[in-house]
């Protein structure tokens, strides 16, 4: 922290932050990552690993979603939401189906069904994540881009179904049979995953630079979008989520509350 101290208190910070694009965020960046690697990894890794690598090796390999991998242009994409968050949505949701569908005595056929099927909605479930009501846009454009590829209509249903749903605090379209609901419920969980140490480590400072966000304007808006963060822990769907997911957010809170007092150092300092 010392470089960004010095050169602090020798410039005009708004010089400072205008001709060297925000260097406090580089220095925030680094250190979420620095407290995220002092952190244990999410259990749901470490508990659940062979379902894990079983996910990763589909997204690797698997030809049907490999084919719909091909519609996310990154540069299409929100640059908080490009292609690496997509993919690990996509494998995350994956586990969860496996996991749920291993504890109900799901039969295997089904199993690898509603398995393939969440990860094609993880992949998808951002499309249109530029656009206004991105969720609803985005279940329009997965169910075409499935119904091109030949995709069985229950399965596009699920799918589309699952990205309409996949937003906090918004009223959702329920399903009328289990597993629909469970990939819909899957794809919620993993997508809230996110807002963990990944929120802090990457998803934060993307947004920041995308939107050219002074540093000031984030310290003020925080501690307020912190809350909105923490009431994420009571909104998971699945056992798995209901099981995992608080661990992910209080995480984040962790980083997050971290990187609010050390902004609050700088930003002190250069005033």
């Amino acid at each position: 922290m010392r470089r960004l101290k010095l050169v602090l208190t020798s410039l005009d910070s708004s010089v400072y932050y205008s001709f060297m694009g925000h260097p406090l965020y580089q220095e925030l960046r680094d250190r979420a990552h620095e407290l995220a690697r002092a952190l244990p990894r999410p259990s749901f890794y470490s508990e659940h690993a062979s379902q894990v690598r079983r996910a990763e090796e589909s997204l690797a390999s698997h030809e049907f979603i490999l084919r719909c991998r091909t519609y996310l242009d990154e540069s299409l994409l929100e640059c908080a939401h490009g292609l690496c968050h997509c993919e690990a949505v996509a494998r995350d949701a994956g586990t969860i189906v496996l996991i749920e569908a291993e504890r109900s005595n799901m039969s295997s056929p089904d199993r690898e069904r509603l398995f393939t099927t969440s990860i094609i909605a993880g992949l998808l479930h951002d499309i249109k994540r530029r656009e206004q009501d991105h969720a609803v846009r985005g279940s329009i454009e997965a169910e075409k881009i499935l119904s091109r590829l030949g995709m069985d209509l229950r399965e596009r249903q699920y799918i589309a179904d699952a990205i309409r749903n996949h937003e906090a605090f918004q009223e959702t379209f329920e399903r009328d049979d289990a597993a629909g609901q469970l990939v819909s419920d899957a794809l919620y969980d993993a997508d809230k995953f996110r807002w963990g140490p990944e929120n802090f480590t990457t998803t934060l400072w993307l947004m920041v630079e995308s939107h050219h966000t002074p540093p000031e304007s984030l310290h003020r808006t925080f501690k307020e979008k912190m809350k909105g963060i923490e009431r994420i822990k009571e909104t998971f769907r699945t056992d798995t989520g209901k099981r995992f997911g608080p661990e992910f957010i209080d995480q984040g809170i962790t980083i997050g509350n971290a990187i609010y007092d050390e902004m609050s150092e700088l930003l002190k300092r250069s005033r």
